[in-house]
């Protein structure tokens, strides 16, 4: 099954010279937030695979203009040719009060909220987050600060992938696009990356 990642910045190749033949292979497209809507719509519509996403720190203009056609993954399990995807999005809380940010422990409390979906579902396959886990691909300034509660999920589930955006590639030479943590394989899915998950 390919995987065709989302998120951050608007790809130029895919969308403003858009060729068909590049996604005519894909089975789902996962969006990591900080993209307009009209963007994931686009793809939603031109597409045969279904678009599944979560919010970026970026994305208020979500709560009144959601992407059309998409599937929202937010504090949710979605289950597609069996396997499970579980989305968390936002990054940490640098303006207080702000849309799509969160504290350390907000963002804990969020997944004891999934307990019950966890357990129904015996875990997931797929992290999706913004934001990345904290000391994974993160930086050192609160914004782009990483999670520590999204380490927490995998040493617990132990995940085969582990999506997220946030990080940008020109944000210097400490990006990495691909990373491992225990048995979960890491990606950045900046501006957009093409994932080969196996099938069973």
């Amino acid at each position: 099954m390919n995987i065709l990642i989302l998120s951050d910045q608007e790809s130029k190749l895919l969308y403003e010279y858009y060729d068909p033949e590049r996604i005519k292979d894909i089975d789902l497209i996962i969006s990591c937030g900080d993209l307009p809507p009209e963007y994931l719509t686009f793809f939603a519509s031109v597409c045969h695979a279904p678009l599944a996403y979560v919010r970026g720190n970026h994305d208020s203009k979500y709560a009144y203009k959601p992407p059309e056609g998409c599937i929202c993954l937010e504090d949710d399990i979605y289950v597609y040719k069996g396997v499970r995807l579980l989305g968390l999005g936002g990054s940490m809380e640098y303006i207080p009060g702000s849309d799509n940010q969160y504290t350390e422990r907000r963002m804990r409390a969020r997944i004891r909220r999934l307990r019950w979906k966890l357990w129904r579902h015996k875990g997931f396959d797929i992290l999706v987050t913004h934001a990345p886990a904290f000391g994974l691909n993160d930086m050192e300034d609160l914004p782009h600060q990483g999670f520590k509660a999204f380490l927490a999920l995998m040493d617990k589930y132990h995940p085969k992938y582990f999506f997220h955006g946030h990080v940008h590639a020109n944000y210097g030479s400490n990006f990495k696009r691909k990373d491992t943590y225990g048995t979960t394989t890491v990606i950045n899915g900046y501006e957009f990356y093409v994932v080969e998950y196996p099938e069973g």
